[in-house]
């Protein structure tokens, strides 16, 4: 048996009762074999960026950041969209990241549930391009009208959204080795 491997799971969301949570309780349920995922709740805790604020050593809660993102076999991002375009708190921390690399060729795969998603989902792959993220097109999703198709109990409750997080995250596993 293969060893288990570690995920930094981030959830673009900050609300309490948020899909996107709930989606990435459904994925550790589902991956228990397979990964340890630790879900990054400290999105809020963040400074606003500031480039001339990105030096040495970082703020404690940057290095708290990034350690977790060098120490992951993989990140897993799962993002509702906000306003057609990635949240604020989100895009902040990934900003975190340019200088340091921390995303460079790192096994990453993105989810985007949302309403609708597409516009969201094709910025932040954009982002995710530009830092160098290990992510492919099986390594990333869009779920639209994610609320019909993932309960409050963190379960995903429509076949097709299921089998196609089935297939991505099999695609993830095969990513990181």
């Amino acid at each position: 048996m293969p060893a288990t491997k570690h995920l930094l799971a981030i959830n673009g969301s900050t609300r309490s009762a948020s899909t996107n949570l709930y989606l990435l309780q459904a994925i550790q349920e589902m991956t228990a074999a397979q990964f340890v995922i630790t879900i990054y709740d400290g999105l809020m805790q963040l400074p606003h960026f500031n480039p001339d604020d990105d030096v040495e050593p970082a703020h404690d809660r940057v290095a708290g950041f990034r350690r977790l993102l060098r120490e992951a076999d993989g990140v897993l991002i799962c993002t509702p969209e906000y306003a057609m375009g990635v949240p604020g708190t989100l895009k902040n921390a990934i900003d975190w990241t340019v200088s340091s690399c921390e995303f460079s060729h790192k096994p990453t795969a993105l989810i985007t549930a949302s309403s609708v998603g597409a516009k969201g989902h094709a910025s932040l792959l954009e982002t995710l391009k530009i830092i160098e993220a290990g992510i492919t097109d099986e390594t990333q999703l869009l779920i639209p009208y994610a609320k019909t198709k993932i309960s409050a109990a963190g379960k995903i409750t429509d076949d097709a959204t299921r089998n196609a997080v089935e297939l991505l995250l099999s695609a993830f596993l095969k990513r990181i080795g």
